[in-house]
């Protein structure tokens, strides 16, 4: 059984930085990709990011691309979000998930990680 664990949410100012990270642990084998998504209070889970892992291919939602970037570390089974340049907007829990084929949805989800951008 995957396990999916993030960490690096926070408080920080609008304008600031933050770098999340989701460790993987208990694979069988290496996933096809893996994704960032998040929930804020009151509205709908939303996609963030995602990257392939055969060959570190990415693609962001439309609201964050210029300011986000995702990548990964093989040898570390850790994937990263920068995020920079945040706005009160980006406040939400932010999820990683894991999806072992190229067809169907993300199979395994982390317990999420708080992130406030606020002055």
């Amino acid at each position: 059984q995957v396990q999916l664990v993030e960490s690096g949410g926070g408080l920080v100012q609008p304008g600031g930085s933050l770098r999340l990270s989701c460790a993987a642990s208990g694979r069988a084998s290496t996933p096809y990709r893996m994704g960032w998504f998040r929930q804020a209070p009151g509205k709908e889970r939303e996609f963030v990011a995602r990257i392939r892992w055969s060959d570190d291919n990415t693609y962001y939602a439309d609201s964050v691309k210029g300011r986000f970037t995702m990548s990964k570390d093989n040898a570390k089974n850790t994937v990263y979000l920068q995020m920079n340049s945040l706005k009160p907007e980006d406040t939400a829990v932010y999820y990683c998930a894991e999806a072992q084929y190229s067809f169907g949805t993300y199979d395994y989800w982390g317990q999420g990680t708080q992130v406030t951008v606020s002055s």
